[in-house]
This record gives C-alpha cells, structure tokens and sequence, in this order.
C-alpha cells in the first residue's frame, strides 16, 4: 500500500485551517483522516476512525477530537470531529463497567459544543489509549488475517511483538477496557489489532501513525500475495446465463419490504467483474457466503450474510422466479430463526436481503435509495475481497453471529445511518420520459424530493445529464427515442441494470405541431401521432413488461393536455393523438388493474415549456385576437399555470394508491376543458 503523505500538502491544509481559527492538531488530524478515508481498501462509507487529543484555548485541560459518528473520512472537515472533555473520560478507566446508555450520556454530557456531531461509539478506546493520534481502519488485508479460524496465529506470524492482539469484543466500553489491557500488558507495542474488527495505529504526531498504518496494512498484503491464486472451484452454471435486466425486476419484487397496505420495493444496485464472479460462480458458495459479515458494522448495512440465488438462465424466466422465491423464502425463516436463536425478536429489522449473490451474473446491494443501494453492493464488494483473500490462505471466519445481529439493532449505530421516518417514495424508481424538457425536469425534480430513485430519459441525452445533474438524489440520465422500440427498450435496460426495475413512469416526451386538419400535410399528422400517441403506448409496454416482472403493481402516468378534450383551432395535428392518449389511460386501467397497476393522466394548459415556446404562445395568442398575458392567465382562476404545478399533480396521482383512470385537469380552469 503507498504511503500517499506530502508534506507541501500538509502544511497547505495547516494554513488554511489556520486562517479559520482551527489549530495545527487538529488541521493534521484532518489531513490524515483524509488520506485514510479516501483509501477504499482502508475505510468504506463511514467507518473508521481518527482523533487526536489536544489543547484549546476556551477549556481548561485536554479535549479529545474524534471521528463523530458515521462521518465519512474521506470528506471530513474540522467540524466533522467531536472535541469532548478528556478529564471525565479517563475516570472512566476505573469503573468495571458501563452500561450503553452511560456510555451514551458520557459522550453526549461531556462534548465542549452540544452542536457536534455524536462521536464516534469507540470513542472510549481513543481516550484510553495515551497517544496523540490515534487512526482506526478496516483495511482489507488486515481483516483477511484476523477473519481466520486461527486468526490470531496469523496475525502474530506476521506481525511478531509488533503488535497487541485485542479478542473479538462488540464496541463500546468492554473493548475499550480490554484494548487498554492488552497495550498496559506491553506499552512497546506499536499498534493494536483488534480481531475480526480492524487495526489501530498511534503516535505522537499525524506523519508517524498513519505511516504505520500503510506499514502494517502493507505487511498483511504482502502475506496474503503468498496466497493461492485461484481461490474457489468454480460450479457447474448454464451456458448462457440471463441478464441483470431480465434478472433484477424478478428479485426485487421477491424482496420488497411488507408495508402497511402494499409491498414497499428497495432500490438494487448491480456489480459484476472477474472477482466477483469467480466469488459467485463458487462450487461452495453456501459455505463461504454464509458465514456472516467482515466486521459487525458491515452488517449494520448488509446484514450479516447475503441470499445466494439459483443460477438465472436466459429464457427461463419463470423457472428463476419460482426457484428464487423458495430461496427469499428460505432466507426469511433463516432471518427469524436466527434472530429468535439469539435472543432478539425482531426489533427494527426485516426478514429481506440488502444483499444479492446471483452465480453467472455479479451481485446486487438494496437499500431505500440509489445510495444506500450502492452502499450495500460496495460493502458486498469490499467483503468479498476480504473473503477470497482470506479463503486464499486459510478458511475464512465471521464474528459470533449473535455479536452481528446486535450489531445491527445496537441504537448507538443504527443511530448513523439515519433512521428517519421514510420519505414516501423511497425505495421507488421513477422514469420520466422528455426530461430534459422544463416539464420533466420539474417532474423528475419533484419525485426526487419524494424520495424516488429517478431515471431521466430524453431524445437528448445532454439535457437529460444536465437534468440529473441538477436534481441530484443520484439520478440517472439516459438518451431515448420514444419513436423507436428499440430505443426505448434499451432505456428501460438500463434502468433495470441501475436500479433493479421500475414502478412509476411518467410519460412526458411530446411535441406539438399545428395546421388546419382539412389541409395539413399527412406527414406531420402522421409525426405526431408517433410521438404523441405511439410513443406512449411504446413507454407503457415496456413499462408494463418490467412491472408484472416486480409482480407488486405499479404506476403509469401519462401527460396529455386540454386538448384532448378542448380543442383548439388550428391544433389538430397535436390533439388528436392526445385525445387518443387519453383513452390510452383507460385502457391500461382496464386491461391491467388486475396486475396492480394503476394510471393517470394529466390534462395540462399553457404551461411554459419546451412545447410552448414564446414564438407559440404568441401564435395562439394571436389565433384568439388576445395579448400573450392575457392568453398564459387565461383560465377561471386568472392566474398563469406553471411546470411545477404540473409536477406536483403527477405526484398527487401517484401516491393516490386508490384512484385509477384518473384524469386531473392543472389549467387554472377552463369550463371547456372540464371532463363530463
């Protein structure tokens, strides 16, 4: 592992922390956290630690700044880290224990700003340990060594009195204890590994711990490099496997989540390679996967252990499916089992995956978002990397399996991942046709703010990037051409590939076109009805394919306008294809209710947009013998309609889970328009 320290670059972050008050310590301390954090083979999503106990000004004593908790190393500011009063930490050392809640109310009632983040739940371990800086780590290589059936003979071949070996212990106080044991026991020692948790490096300046970090880490790589090369035989798989598009749908509809009243589906992330594949092809998968997580704040977020599918074969969809679903089922006893097993009954947690191994294909992570998904598919990553090392050079071992399910229900590290009341959508995917157009992008925007994974599909894929840029919440951005089959069905690929399906659509993309429907060229009326009609019904096929895949219903929403039931003169050619959509609406609601899936649509007015250009509002302005004001506020409630009214009316229709058919009039009021 390099060592990536520059001086020029520590002494730039001194300075300019300098110019906000923040003092030389804690500047290092910052700069190294950084280094540590940015390294994924050191620190994934969170974990880690760093601190570094030093002077202030407006205290008396020492303070302890640490880590606050769940904070991600490789971004962390000075304000990142909690400062808390040394003093009343130390006293702790003589007590023979400490409940978590004490230990909670310590960290909390002794922080010198109540504004600072919670630190970090090892923050015990830092205070005792007599160092200046302390870095905290779950370096891959490191974990390959501890995670062994003899796991601390590995670590003391390797490391010889180098290093104090910490036993396996949850975080919290007795770790803390034991980690101050084992470093009294031998105070030469210039490094503590914790056993199936990590390693712990300190000194007396930034420079020389993080340096022994890179050291140690690079002496267990250089161990394992002795390992086999190829570590698992691989099974016996079909000759053509199917795709992560046909795949995905299937599997996250076997393992939405229970809710009130419906099935709440999780958004997938799909990672495939070599490495993972020759990890998921393993003729023993059932073995190694199953042992359970690599340290136990994986499995805060992974769980502790993965469902292995059957391997999916192309063009044997239902086969999979019912394969698959004995295996979620499988799992689930396996859940409750384990939980009840151990003395837990339940508690925050549900009997579905957040990690999927499908042999001949690559591994999917799931979460309530597209980054807590990628989150768990890039812990699914990181632990099969610690496993295929470790199975490289002996036989791979998890912590006490009762040890990571109270992990995973501890309050002091659930507490990280922010468990809040869910938005309403989250763990839905929307797509959003025409959104790189000021309707969809307001669209998209909207489901973002709901929670949803969003997918912006649009003829331009610079307008769609530009979009998902804008909305954030990881969108995806895809070029898709409603006219062409072909074009769309790839999108919706690609949807599958990023999120594992789709549940709402909102098909947006038109375009108008106008003429004297007596004289208009059949070429334009033609064009139109491709786009405004036809491309509709691509959209809602492709749609529906992906949704009875899921089998937990879902949502199609499709912008049509006034004009399908409020001509204009002159507008026949985009109309009439509209007024066709329209019914499009209801035959969806009739032929495929019966699979879950509702629909709507909404008959929009004069919205500002990419369709009604200025140089068309002045053109209808004139068609009527009325000034463009007059004709944008042209409605009963004499006010002019805008694009985020429009969203905001597809977000009424999707969540009105009892309502289909429906179609909502966003026009200010038009009589004419009314539906009767």
């Amino acid at each position: 592992m390099k060592n990536m320290w520059s001086d020029t670059e520590a002494k730039a972050t001194v300075r300019a922390y300098a110019e906000k008050g923040v003092g030389e310590d804690l500047a290092l301390r910052v700069y190294s956290a950084r280094l540590l954090g940015s390294n994924p083979a050191l620190v994934l999503h969170g974990g880690g630690n760093a601190s570094v106990k030093t002077s202030i000004k407006d205290a008396a004593g020492v303070a302890l700044f640490v880590k606050g908790s769940g904070s991600d190393m490789g971004l962390i500011e000075a304000s990142g880290f909690a400062a808390v009063r040394m003093e009343p930490l130390l006293k702790l050392k003589s007590l023979d224990a400490l409940s978590d809640r004490e230990m909670d109310n310590a960290r909390r009632c002794h922080l010198l700003d109540s504004r600072s983040p919670a630190p970090s739940v090892e923050f015990l371990l830092h205070a005792f340990l007599p160092h200046k800086f302390c870095d905290h780590t779950h370096a891959d290589a490191v974990l390959s060594l501890t995670n062994q059936t003899n796991g601390e003979e590995m670590v003391r071949d390797v490391y010889k009195k180098r290093v104090g070996i910490v036993p396996y212990m949850k975080p919290g106080f007795g770790l803390a204890k034991k980690a101050l044991e084992v470093f009294t026991a031998d105070p030469a020692v210039e490094a503590l590994v914790l056993l199936k948790h990590g390693l712990f490096t300190f000194a007396a300046d930034a420079l020389q711990a993080y340096a022994l970090m890179i050291e140690m880490v690079t002496l267990a790589e250089k161990r394992l490099h002795k390992g086999r090369k190829t570590v698992f035989a691989s099974a016996s798989l079909p000759a053509l496997p199917a795709s992560a598009a046909e795949v995905a749908p299937i599997l996250r509809g076997l393992c939405a989540v229970d809710g009130d009243k419906d099935k709440r589906p999780m958004v997938m992330a799909f990672r495939t390679g070599p490495r993972i594949l020759e990890y998921v092809n393993g003729a023993e998968i059932n073995r190694y996967s199953q042992v359970g997580a690599v340290t136990p704040d994986h499995a805060i977020r992974t769980g502790a252990y993965p469902l292995a599918t059957p391997p999916p074969e192309a063009g044997k969809a239902d086969a999979f499916r019912e394969a698959a679903r004995q295996a979620v089922k499988r799992y689930g006893a396996k859940r409750w089992e384990s939980l009840e097993r151990n003395g837990f009954y339940g508690g925050a947690l549900d009997p579905m995956p957040r990690v999927i191994l499908a042999p001949g294909l690559g591994l999917f992570g799931l979460g309530d978002s597209a980054g807590n998904a990628a989150i768990a598919a890039d812990l699914a990553e990181n632990t099969i990397a610690v496993i295929t090392a470790a199975e490289s050079v002996g036989t791979y071992e998890s912590a006490p399996e009762a040890d990571l399910i109270e992990f995973e229900l501890w309050p002091l590290e659930r507490a990280k991942l922010g468990d809040a009341a869910p938005k309403p959508f989250a763990g839905y995917v929307a797509a959003i046709t025409g959104g790189g157009g000021v309707i969809g992008a307001a669209v998209a925007k909207a489901f973002v703010a709901e929670g949803a994974a969003v997918a912006v599909l649009d003829l331009d894929e610079d307008a769609a990037k530009a979009t998902a840029k804008a909305i954030g919440g990881g969108a995806l951005a895809l070029g898709c051409d409603v006219t062409d089959p072909d074009s769309v069905g790839a999108a919706f690929a690609g949807i599958c590939e990023a999120f594992g399906g789709v549940d709402i659509v909102v098909s947006n993309a038109g375009a108008a076109w106008q003429g004297t429907i007596g004289e208009v060229d059949e070429a334009i009326l033609r064009k139109s009805f491709e786009l405004n009609f036809f491309g509709h019904q691509t959209v809602a096929q492709n749609a529906v394919r992906i949704m009875r895949a899921q089998g937990i219903g879902g949502c199609l929403l499709f912008n049509t306008s006034k004009q399908a039931v409020n001509p204009g003169k002159d507008f026949g050619p985009y109309g009439l294809p509209k007024a066709a959509t329209m019914f499009l609406v209801r035959q969806y609601a009739l032929d495929h209710g019966g699979d879950g899936i509702r629909t709507g649509g909404v008959n929009a007015d004069r919205i500002r947009s990419g369709l009604l250009t200025d140089g068309m509002i002045a053109s209808r302005a004139g068609a009527r013998g009325i000034d463009e004001k007059t004709y944008m506020a042209g409605n009963l409630l004499g006010r002019e309609v805008t694009a985020e009214d429009v969203a905001q009316a597809f977000i009424y229709l999707a969540k009105a889970k009892a309502s289909t058919a429906d179609i909502l009039t966003v026009d200010g009021g038009n009589m004419a328009a009314c539906l009767r």
